[in-house]
C-alpha cells in the first residue's frame, strides 16, 4: 500500500467482497459505469491517504488480486473494503462519448428552460435505465407555490444544452413537469 494525501472528494467505485480460492483472489463488486478502469496495475484509494494496487483483474469472473497478497488469510483483511477514485482520476481514466457527462459534473448546475431559472441539480438518480436530474426548485418558484424539488429525465427531448464549465443546463418541458409535480 502506498500513501497519498488528498483533499479531493472521493467517488466510491467498487467494493471488495469475500476471498475466493487459495491464491488470495477477491470478489469485486463494481459500483460505477466504467469497468475499464479496473486493470492490472491500477491503483485505488481505500481511505483518504491509503492506496492499493491490483496485481490481477478478471472482470468476467468478477475477481481481483491485490499486490503482495497471495493467500486467503491476507486477502480476507480486505473484505468489504471500498475502492475510491478522485474526480480527477475518474476524468483521466474513464472515456465519455459525445453527449455523456460525469454525474458529479452535472451536480450544482443551474437548470434553465429558455431564460427562466428553474433550480439547481442536487444529484442524479437512475430509475430503471433512465437517468433523472433531481432539481432543487429555485426559491422564487417555491414562493409561488411550486414544489421544493422535482425530477426531469436527462434524455432527449428534455435535454437541450449542457455547459459543464458554465454550470448551466437548458431543458425543454421541465417547467411542465415542475408544475405537474
Amino acid at each position: 500500500m502506498s500513501k497519498q494525501s488528498s483533499n479531493n472528494k472521493l467517488l466510491h467505485i467498487a467494493t471488495i467482497g469475500k476471498s475466493v480460492g487459495i491464491k488470495g483472489d477477491l470478489k469485486l463488486h463494481i459500483k460505477c459505469d466504467f469497468p475499464e478502469q479496473f486493470v492490472k496495475g491500477s491503483t485505488f484509494l481505500i481511505s483518504n491517504t491509503e492506496r492499493i494496487t491490483l496485481s490481477d483483474v478478471d472482470l468476467e469472473r468478477g475477481l481481483v488480486r491485490i499486490n503482495h497478497i497471495n493467500n486467503p488469510e491476507d486477502a480476507k483483511k480486505f473484505t468489504n473494503t471500498k475502492l475510491f477514485a478522485t474526480y480527477e482520476e475518474t476524468r483521466e481514466n474513464c472515456h465519455l462519448n459525445e453527449g455523456e457527462y460525469f454525474w458529479f459534473d452535472l451536480e450544482d448546475c443551474k437548470v434553465y428552460e429558455e431564460n427562466s431559472l428553474l433550480g439547481v441539480v442536487k444529484e442524479l438518480e437512475r430509475l430503471n435505465n433512465t437517468n433523472y436530474l433531481s432539481i432543487q426548485t429555485d426559491e422564487t418558484l417555491v414562493k409561488k407555490g411550486l414544489p421544493k424539488s422535482f425530477l426531469v429525465p436527462f434524455i432527449e427531448p428534455f435535454k437541450v444544452a449542457v455547459d459543464i464549465e458554465g454550470k448551466r443546463i437548458t431543458l425543454n418541458g421541465a417547467m411542465d413537469i415542475l408544475e405537474a409535480s
